[in-house]
């Protein structure tokens, strides 16, 4: 079966957390922007906030065996994506790990990554938690590391988000929403860890804006 047959069938019962619409073209275009990033198969990569696999499916099936890591707290969706969108012969082959940490700790896994992806993370994640993912990727990755992440950007309509906490449905909520960031105030943010932001336009998808961060 389709992987979007599988997401629009699993839709049926539960929230995956965004519209199972596009399903399969927005995961494929989540891995696209990777590509011209320069992803590799070699390439040690951890998605924060890998959900149901969407983007891990295709990342997970791309990569060496190892390679894919992936955080996500909400252990049901999790486990929809390891055990019906993933096939099992994939899943033993490419051996990728998981953790359940709520606290976006990369460092669980004892690795240094050549990519961060975190895709719909940021319209949901407070000021403070932006700034804990940032550190992470500080710690846990290569000199030569890329963090791609997505948001979607404040405006008169759209206020900067001020809120300490999470916004949106999660592993502790059922209450959908998203939030909305000044691009001047990430851009601080990365200037004080010496990190370079640069925008690469809006997807086709979903209509959140992609950053590509790295070191200067």
């Amino acid at each position: 079966m389709k992987i979007q047959r599988k997401a629009e069938i699993l839709s049926e019962k539960t929230f995956l957390g965004f519209p199972s619409a596009d399903f399969e073209k927005a995961g494929r275009e989540q891995f696209s922007y990777l590509l011209l990033a320069g992803l590799n198969p070699d390439s040690r990569l951890v998605d924060v906030g890998c959900g149901v696999l969407r983007a891990g499916y295709w990342l997970i099936h791309f990569l060496d065996s190892g390679c894919y890591f992936g955080i996500e707290p909400h252990k049901d969706r999790l486990e929809m994506g390891v055990n019906i969108i993933l096939e099992p012969e994939v899943l033993k082959a490419k051996r990728p790990q998981f953790d359940t940490n709520p606290h976006f700790d990369t460092s669980v896994f004892g690795e240094k990554f050549d990519f961060f992806l975190a895709y719909s993370i940021w319209t949901h994640a407070s000021k403070r938690q932006i700034q804990t993912m940032l550190d992470s990727f500080m710690r846990d990755s290569t000199k030569e590391g890329i963090f791609l992440t997505s948001y979607l950007p404040a405006s008169r309509r759209n206020p900067d988000y001020q809120g300490d906490g999470w916004n949106g449905t999660s592993h502790e909520s059922d209450v959908p929403g998203c939030i909305y960031h000044s691009g001047r105030w990430i851009k601080a943010e990365c200037d004080r860890r010496g990190l370079l932001v640069l925008g690469l336009g809006r997807d086709r998808y979903c209509g959140q804006s992609w950053l590509e961060i790295k070191r200067r």
